[in-house]
């Protein structure tokens, strides 16, 4: 079986168009986390009229010059009627305040001394000083989310301050998972004999969903059995966008979710096989708008191979990038690259003096089931097929996960 390589696979991801998305009218506290489905743009200025910025006086500019100032009145804030300001005169205003009409600047109260009916002018300031121009914050018409934005806290604060209750944003993915193998051993499930391994997979699949903004459907464990995959799949395909499997994509005589997937009526293999490590017996299939990733089984396999191809289709789903992010990283260590494929190695990643340091300290050499490596301040060293060993000082490139 030929084996493609993996900027193959990200170009064959990258291109999948969705048809028809999902989405949704929220309320604006509940939408935090979904994506935007929708452009938000200002449909007036932010603020609509000169205002204070902080507390103070305001006055003309070329009036400190004179040195003292009449007090000619109190502007507090949430006033509508706003006294004009006239020659030689200041008008005391509080952050927030519209600016008397006929003012240009704000002379802070720290800089003057209050005399009787006058002020003093102890510390001059330039002209427009502590002045919110109109459209400081946002001009109308001004785009100020595009679709595809996240919604967090900034976001939340933008919109409560266009007096937008509600939003629209992209449903979130709902993601099936199911384990197959005869072996798995369900939480809290007593062992029946040697070899029986606990299911921790779907559990570590499930939590990268829930971080990275999907609803996940657990659907346990399933044997070793042609008709029992192919009923999970046909289930799973009943209620979720992406379904995700681990184990049963090998070359194994009990291996049956590729041809499963391979039977499914209406559905389109994308790919088998990648030349990856770990996980080079990942699968991915369509049929519709519906994705199947079919995973190893080993538990640092399935882990990384979620990572590298399931989050970029819960992103398109929300029409959205994909959260990972890389960056340039200095090995502290040499780097023994193990096979002539694309390789994600885990590390450690620092971020020291504004670089980033890379280094393997209590990271185990072994087979893809070691999740224990994922443990710690971890990063995914990247490697391409083309590269090979790297030396201490060399720049690398690195997925970071935290």
């Amino acid at each position: 079986m030929a084996f493609m390589h993996f900027d193959e696979s990200m170009k064959i991801l990258n291109e999948q168009k969705i048809q028809h998305f999902k989405t949704r009218r929220m309320p604006l506290m509940e939408a935090q986390g979904y994506v935007l489905a929708e452009k938000i743009i200002a449909e007036e200025n932010s603020p609509e009229a000169p205002t204070s910025g902080m507390d103070g006086y305001a006055v003309r500019h070329e009036d400190l010059a004179l040195g003292r100032l009449k007090i000619a009145g109190i502007n507090p804030a949430g006033s509508r009627s706003v006294e004009r300001l006239k020659l030689g005169e200041a008008i005391k205003t509080f952050t927030g305040s519209l600016m008397p009409e006929g003012s240009d600047t704000l002379i802070p109260i720290e800089n003057v001394t209050v005399e009787g009916e006058e002020i003093r002018i102890d510390e001059p300031v330039p002209r427009g000083f502590a002045v919110r121009p109109v459209g400081e914050n946002y001009a109308k018409g001004e785009r100020l989310m595009a679709e595809g934005t996240r919604l967090e806290f900034p976001q939340i604060g933008v919109l409560a301050g266009l007096n937008r209750s509600h939003v629209t944003v992209y449903s979130r993915p709902r993601v099936a998972i199911l384990a197959t193998g005869s072996e798995l051993l369900e939480l809290g499930e007593p062992e029946g004999y040697a070899g029986q391994i606990r299911s921790s997979n779907s559990y570590t699949i499930e939590a990268i969903v829930r971080r990275y903004g999907g609803e996940a459907i657990q659907l346990g464990c399933v044997g070793d059995d042609r008709d029992s995959i192919a009923a999970a799949v046909d289930n799973a395909l009943a209620q979720a966008d992406i379904v995700v499997s681990t184990g049963g994509v090998s070359v194994g005589d009990f291996d049956f979710v590729k041809d499963v997937v391979g039977a499914l009526e209406g559905a389109e293999l994308l790919f088998k096989g990648v030349r990856i490590k770990p996980g080079q017996h990942i699968m991915v299939a369509r049929r519709g708008d519906q994705f199947i990733v079919a995973l190893p089984g080993f538990a640092y396999s399935s882990t990384v191979t979620a990572l590298l191809y399931l989050l970029p289709l819960m992103a398109k789903l929300q029409k959205t990038q994909t959260p990972l992010r890389t960056v340039r990283a200095t090995l502290r260590e040499p780097f023994v690259k193990r096979a002539r494929k694309a390789e994600f190695t885990a590390c450690n990643l620092r971020l020291e003096g504004g670089r980033y340091f890379v280094d393997f300290e209590g990271k185990k050499s072994g087979t893809s089931a070691i999740l224990t490596n994922m443990l710690g301040p971890v990063g995914l060293l990247y490697t391409s097929e083309e590269e090979g060993n790297k030396e201490a000082g060399e720049e690398v490139e690195v997925i970071a996960l935290d």
